[in-house]
């Protein structure tokens, strides 16, 4: 897992080519203006899904992915994100092989904040909870960008 702030977004170009594409799309200085749902930035090696949504109360289920890494940035509000090593996760409650997405419980889980320029990479070996309130449910806008690992 990476945790920075958006004006160190460059420090991590060279990791892999797949996401220096995500890092530049993410400090584009036009993405707050971009609207809800896919954007394109290299078909199905890597995209962005905006979103605007309330966060919750808690998040019991952490979820990891295997294809894709994940990178979370918020345009809009805060929340917390849970964080563990998925070695730490003891069961798996769903598996989405297609949407390559599997939820877990176990833990525990360390909480990070998200907002305020933060930004969070998270790979496979990474279990995340997102959409977290810090306080009470409140309005938030995020990207995610997928960036496959192939």
């Amino acid at each position: 897992m990476i945790y920075d702030t958006i004006d160190h977004a460059k420090t991590y170009l060279g990791l892999h080519p797949n996401l220096d594409k995500a890092l530049e799309f993410l400090t584009r200085p036009d993405l707050a203006e971009l609207p809800d749902g896919r954007q394109e930035i290299d078909g199905d090696a890597v995209f962005a899904n905006l979103m605007t949504y309330e966060t919750k109360p808690a998040n019991d289920t952490p979820e990891s992915h295997r294809r894709y890494i994940d990178i979370q940035y918020l345009l809009e509000g805060q929340e917390l994100v849970g964080v563990a090593p998925l070695s730490s996760m003891t069961e798996e409650v769903s598996a989405n092989p297609a949407g390559d997405i599997w939820l877990h419980r176990g833990g525990p889980l360390h909480y990070l904040p998200l907002g305020q320029g933060k930004f969070q990479i998270f790979f496979p070996q990474d279990a995340h909870a997102p959409g977290i309130a810090p306080d009470a449910p409140s309005p938030a806008r995020k990207a995610v960008i997928k960036v496959r690992l192939d």
